[in-house]
């Protein structure tokens, strides 16, 4: 058997993971710790070789049968090295050259969107195809590109930032300092204002139930839920969301046109609920000649777990 580790750096969350390459589908022993920033990258370094010996040891093997660690991390990634990550507070941070001198074994560094297109794009909901891109719905909006099996990063290899084309010329500030970019509408984030402003505006709205009439308790489900139960403001914040929704992921199939755009992050497990009107609105904008083959629009297979099969595939690629 071959072991190897994937790491997945979230704003939140580090998760680090060991597979088996026979079956790099299921990942046999799992560990997270809390990305705590600000802090150092040497310090992020330590936390993460803590965990691989962790998961290694807890599945009855020892570190030393791990061949590679790859790691997917947000942000600008050239050559092992952080570029810009503000979200965790790094700037120009030699991460992998760390990682391999604290490990002990060699390391790879990618994107974490990147990661996990192509951990979908091996292992799920992309498998079998040669071209995917993953829009992973969560806080903010990011992805990957795969393109004839490789991963599309740009002549400048600093990564497809998805949740920054523009979808509304002039609309909503975003956290890039621009307006109107596809995460201004369709993060998480962004359905939850969306959510709280209707509220607001409707004090009888059934999303007021849903968070016990605390507005700090609204997620990206309030507005889903109620909108099940019939509630008609909830039902025009998820009209609005999905037409946003839409027309992001209509640019990226005219851009691109591959086989297949997951979607992943916590708005994806609105399951067909989302899926089917999506789609529906898609095909409604859709430009592509009727007898001609179409992306196929679906949620991601891997869940969470993308980022790490990713990851440590990445590092054997």
């Amino acid at each position: 058997m071959s072991y190897i580790i994937g790491v997945d750096i979230g704003g939140t969350n580090i998760v680090c993971g060991l597979i088996d390459t026979s079956n790099p589908s299921r990942i046999i022993e799992k560990q997270s710790v809390k990305t705590a920033v600000p802090r150092s990258c040497d310090s992020i370094c330590d936390d993460i070789v803590e965990m691989c010996v962790r998961v290694s040891e807890n599945a009855g093997i020892s570190f030393e049968s791990v061949s590679t660690i790859g790691v997917g991390c947000p942000g600008i990634i050239q050559n092992g090295t952080v570029k810009l990550a503000s979200n965790l507070h790094l700037t120009d941070a030699p991460l992998a050259d760390i990682l391999c001198a604290k490990a002990g074994k060699p390391v790879t560094l990618c994107n974490d969107g990147s990661a996990a297109a192509y951990g979908e794009y091996l292992c799920g909901a992309g498998k079998g195809c040669s071209s995917l891109i993953i829009v992973t719905i969560g806080t903010g909006i990011g992805g990957g590109v795969i393109i004839n099996g490789r991963i599309f990063e740009g002549f400048n290899n600093t990564g497809i930032e998805l949740g920054h084309i523009i979808i509304e010329k002039d609309g909503r500030q975003c956290s890039c300092k621009n307006r109107g970019c596809f995460e201004a509408y369709c993060s998480a984030t962004a359905l939850i204002i969306d959510s709280i402003t209707a509220m607001q505006i409707n004090k009888t709205s059934k999303m007021w139930e849903l968070c016990s009439y605390d507005i700090s308790k609204v997620t990206g489900k309030t507005a889903f839920d109620a909108a099940r139960l019939g509630d008609r403001s909830a039902l025009d914040v998820v009209d609005r969301y999905l037409g946003h929704l839409a027309s992001g992921v209509h640019n990226l199939i005219t851009l691109f046109q591959p086989e297949i755009i997951c979607l992943g992050g916590g708005i994806s497990k609105e399951g067909e609920r989302l899926l089917t009107p999506l789609t529906s609105r898609i095909s409604q904008l859709s430009i592509t000649p009727k007898d001609t083959a179409k992306t196929k629009v679906t949620l991601a297979a891997l869940g969470n777990n993308a980022g790490i099969i990713g990851a440590a595939l990445y590092s054997i690629a």
